[in-house]
């Protein structure tokens, strides 16, 4: 048994505001904080935090990548219908890195606006 709680996620971007709307889009909940804040949060419904902290010259991690950039931490999403994910996600600003299940089957990997990897997994 472990001494603490996960408090939150917190994600380097240049524009917190907009990173933190692209997973609102994608997770539901409340946004704390606007445009010129450096520490913009997102509150889910189910009590998890997303944090994100402004780093403009923030050079995007690569998928996949294990000697330089490499992707570091990535955030792997549950979904039910995954091709209605699928657009979902691009219609918010994400793009696509390893879609192709044939080769991984139950997941597909794309880059947020700010270029973190996340996958989209199957229920």
């Amino acid at each position: 048994m472990g001494f603490a709680t996960l408090q939150l996620t917190a994600l380097d971007c240049p524009q917190p505001l907009r990173l933190a709307e692209f997973y609102a889009g994608v997770l539901g909940g409340r946004i704390e904080g606007g445009a010129d804040d450096d520490w913009v949060e997102l509150r889910l419904d189910d009590g998890g935090r997303l944090a994100f902290q402004r780093a403009e010259n923030l050079t995007p991690p690569e998928w996949p990548r294990a000697d330089r950039n490499s992707q570091q931490l990535h955030l792997d999403l549950t979904v039910t219908d995954m091709d209605a994910a699928h657009a979902e996600v691009l219609k918010l600003g994400a793009r696509e890195l390893d879609v192709d299940e044939e080769t991984h089957p139950g997941f597909r990997a794309y880059a947020d606006p700010a270029g973190h990897p996340f996958c989209l997994c199957r229920a």
